[in-house]
């Protein structure tokens, strides 16, 4: 059997040779992570370099001159990215994988797809889908979206604030929901930057700092008919709350590059460190290499989990449309697995891990934000718990 990488989740070349893509771009980006992460700011220059290598448009259909990796590939990519500066990699995913649901859901119409497609491989322009609301939350909750959409001629007039809209220093397109009053309807439109979109700056975050995901506040904001995207049924599978969650492994692969960061780290101090009581290196003491086979059973668990799952939705794509608890329990299982990874590696490394300019100390605070990335853990559990009964009820009919 031929080995295309010492990773056994690669699987053939076409995923080595996406994975040193990822890497080559990783250390190019770790080289100002930490910069940009004390200062808050977000890095245009990561960006710039993304948009020269191409990765806007890794997603896109190749029928508009995109790349159109599958999501097991986009996996492999972000996981490395993660590694190297999750603020870039959890921001950047947002625009991969709204262009890996909708080429694969048809959720918009042709037109307006093919449009933003050009946009992203011609201009490198950016996209993100934004829905949480100060106050009102996120859809996955089952809320209504105070964003309101009125009906005009030739569109709509919309008006409404979204926050936590990352990349928002850099976005000319993105898609909002809003609530259109006349219809009583939850609806997805496509907004494009102009005088009546203002971007507050009001990101400033223990964790992912340097996302710029600010407000941006809609001042009657004219979008035309042709940018209606989408009109959501609550009784029905939507790619915000079904169809959606398999693209959103995306999210946890982020995280499992913190883990990978810190157990490296980890790994790297043990072997490297001195310790003059023991006479030897600190990774011969056993609680030292009890700490690391603990990381080390957390982090393989949690990238078996990711890639398993990963590849089973690519072998069968009808899966997407069933619930989604497989992927919500990737996502708590890896994100909790990586929050542990990092506080077990800084055990390992001991003080200095929390001292400013260390890489654990920025990994520490980045890793926190998982919790805070749909859908959260409460929503994850009950979910099971519903399914879980729904199960055994069909059981006891059957018998």
């Amino acid at each position: 059997m031929t080995r295309f990488s010492d990773d056994l989740f690669v699987r053939n070349k076409r995923e080595a040779e996406l994975v040193d893509y990822a890497k080559r771009l990783a250390a190019e980006i770790d080289k100002t992570a930490a910069k940009y992460d004390e200062l808050g700011e977000f890095p245009f220059e990561h960006f710039d370099l993304l948009e020269r290598k191409g990765f806007f448009k890794l997603t896109v259909p190749r029928k508009y001159g995109g790349d159109e990796i599958s999501l097991y590939e986009m996996l492999l990519i972000q996981e490395q990215l993660g590694k190297a500066d999750a603020s870039t990699a959890l921001s950047v995913g947002w625009h991969l994988l709204t262009f890996l649901n909708v080429r694969e859901t048809l959720s918009w119409p042709e037109e307006a797809f093919e449009r933003i497609c050009h946009a992203a491989v011609e201009n490198g322009s950016l996209i993100n889908i934004l829905s949480t609301e100060r106050g009102k939350g996120n859809l996955s909750r089952g809320g209504k979206p105070g964003t309101i959409a009125r009906k005009t001629k030739g569109g709509y007039i919309i008006t409404g604030e979204k926050a936590f809209a990352s990349l928002a220093p850099i976005l000319n397109h993105f898609s909002i929901t809003a609530y259109i009053e006349e219809e009583n309807v939850t609806a997805e439109f496509l907004i494009t930057k102009n005088e009546q979109v203002e971007v507050i700056n009001t990101w400033n975050a223990l964790g992912m700092r340097a996302t710029g995901s600010h407000d941006i506040i809609l001042h009657n904001v004219f979008v035309p008919e042709s940018d209606l995207l989408a009109k959501l049924d609550a009784s029905k599978p939507n790619r915000f709350l079904a169809d959606g969650r398999v693209y959103s492994l995306e999210i946890p692969a982020v995280y499992l590059g913190i883990a990978g960061a810190a157990r490296d780290y980890a790994v790297d101090f043990a072997k490297n460190t001195y310790s003059h009581s023991l006479q030897d290196y600190i990774s011969e003491a056993a609680h030292i290499r009890q700490k690391l086979g603990e990381i080390e059973l957390l982090y393989q668990t949690a990238r078996h989990l990711l890639y398993s799952i990963a590849s089973r939705f690519e072998q069968d794509s009808s899966l997407k449309n069933e619930p989604a608890n497989d992927v919500n329990m990737a996502k708590h299982v890896i994100c909790n697995n990586a929050v542990e990874i990092v506080a077990k590696a800084m055990r390992i490394v001991g003080g200095r891990s929390i001292a400013k300019g260390n890489k654990l100390e920025r990994l520490f605070r980045d890793v926190q934000c998982a919790a805070f990335n749909p859908p959260p853990d409460d929503l994850i559990i009950e979910q099971l718990a519903a399914s879980l009964l729904s199960k055994s009820v069909k059981e006891e009919i059957n018998v």
